[in-house]
């Protein structure tokens, strides 16, 4: 994707609408102005235009705002062409658009892009503009927003900033040893800094869990024999017909998900084949997949129906026994029972939901907590980290401890996109919508 071309496209909502807004991005977006509009208006100010074909043709009448770089989303020269939000309307003036010579139709996340590319943002806003595309919960949008407007970024360039000192300081040591003005001991100091960084950096990766549910959903997964009632909860709880509740044992033989909003947060409710030993191969798939639902569960809801007794379940996770099919008895709540529920007439649902948004509101904590969310994120800081724990100036020559704090530099710029990201920004930006 080269910033010497102009890009073009629809950067407003599915049509037909209202309003439909194109936008034109790079060095070509003057001529856009001045063939489409006769010519740029002042500087984010509207004006009223009509819009016409290079030969003249009216398409539409509507709003013109001009941002010159690098004051734009972008950072280049930018036009918004404000129009009547009719398809035709939009396909006109887009086949208008990229008549021009030097303008194309943009790509999924260009225009982003070029924003990163041009030091308008950094790589972590970038991501947390397409979590905030991409929430459906107000949790969600808390969190994306807090990243967005640049909490990871404020947090990784204090990081650097102080790995960068403390490599000053060790390189001072060994290169200006002579010096009257080094401090003796600067190389205790500085290892007691990569010691506190490294600290931090493990209190932030041990509260990664938190951010990972507000962006992907805390999993809860529910479990039981055969016939227990589990796809009849997972509808109950999803208030419509997720999965195919039937007599027949061994109905559900795969996981089916559903998401949820309770309260702000995304719960992710999994349905899993019914434990049991069984010959059948399919079913025996299901079951092996539902196991390993159970290893990566964030709450474990353990159905048993009356007359039976709950089976231990191996997960990691806390496990909520339920007796289901509260209706047909015992009246009460049995031993070993945390809640007894009835889909068929309500009974104990509402206790359940509030105990698993207890059980989410404990995990997952404040939404605007900066933390890092993505597994990438992750990945870089354990990498830096891997750095600072082998960083031992006692035992290291002077310049291998300054090249150990080099690489974690390195490592740590990858982080906000300074070094080593060019093999991702594809994948980063990809998960933008075409238009933003």
């Amino acid at each position: 994707m080269s910033t010497d071309e102009t890009i073009a496209a629809l950067s407003s909502g599915a049509l037909p609408a209202g309003i439909a807004v194109l936008r034109v991005s790079g060095p070509a977006a003057r001529l856009a102005m001045e063939t489409l509009a006769g010519g740029v208006p002042e500087a984010r100010r509207a004006s009223l235009r009509t819009f016409r074909t290079a030969d003249g043709q009216a398409i539409d009448r509507g709003l013109l705002l001009f941002f010159p770089a690098p004051h734009s989303v972008s950072g280049e020269d930018l036009a918004e062409f404000h129009i009547h939000g009719g398809r035709a309307v939009a396909a006109a003036m887009l086949q208008a658009l990229t008549t021009l010579p030097a303008i194309r139709l943009a790509g999924p996340g260009e225009f982003t892009r070029r924003a990163f590319e041009n030091g308008r943002i950094d790589l972590t806003e970038a991501e947390g503009l397409a979590d905030l595309l991409a929430a459906e919960t107000e949790g969600q949008r808390a969190q994306a927003l807090a990243q967005a407007e640049g909490g990871l970024r404020v947090v990784a360039d204090g990081w650097m900033r102080r790995l960068l000192r403390a490599r000053a300081l060790i390189e001072a040591a060994f290169d200006f040893s002579d010096e009257g003005d080094v401090d003796d001991d600067v190389a205790a100091s500085v290892s007691g800094e990569v010691a506190a960084l490294a600290a931090e950096m493990r209190a932030s990766l041990s509260a990664a869990r938190r951010g990972e549910i507000w962006r992907d959903g805390f999993h809860v997964v529910i479990a039981g024999a055969p016939n227990a009632g589990k796809s009849s909860l997972l509808n109950a709880l999803a208030e419509r017909e997720v999965a195919i509740v039937s007599p027949i044992p061994g109905t559900t033989r795969d996981v089916v998900e559903t998401r949820l909003d309770l309260g702000g947060i995304p719960v992710r409710l999994s349905d899993t084949a019914g434990l049991r030993a069984l010959d059948d191969v399919v079913e025996a798939i299901g079951i092996e997949r539902a196991r390993k639902a159970l290893t990566e569960a964030d709450l474990v809801l353990h159905l048993v129906a009356p007359g039976d007794e709950p089976d231990a379940v191996e997960a990691a996770a806390p496990v909520l026994r339920l007796r289901t099919k509260a209706d047909l008895g015992p009246e009460g709540l049995p031993a070993k029972f945390d809640l007894a529920v009835s889909t068929r007439t309500g009974e104990g649902l509402a206790a359940l939901v509030d105990r698993i948004l207890a059980a989410a509101s404990g995990a997952a904590g404040d939404p605007a907590l900066v933390v890092p969310a993505r597994l990438r994120h992750r990945e870089i800081i354990t990498g830096t980290l891997a750095f600072l724990d082998g960083y031992d100036p006692v035992s290291q020559p002077p310049e291998v401890a300054a090249e150990t704090l080099r690489l974690a530099a390195d490592r740590l710029g990858a982080l906000t996109g300074r070094t080593g990201v060019e093999d991702l920004l594809g994948v980063i930006f990809g998960e933008f919508c075409i238009g933003k």
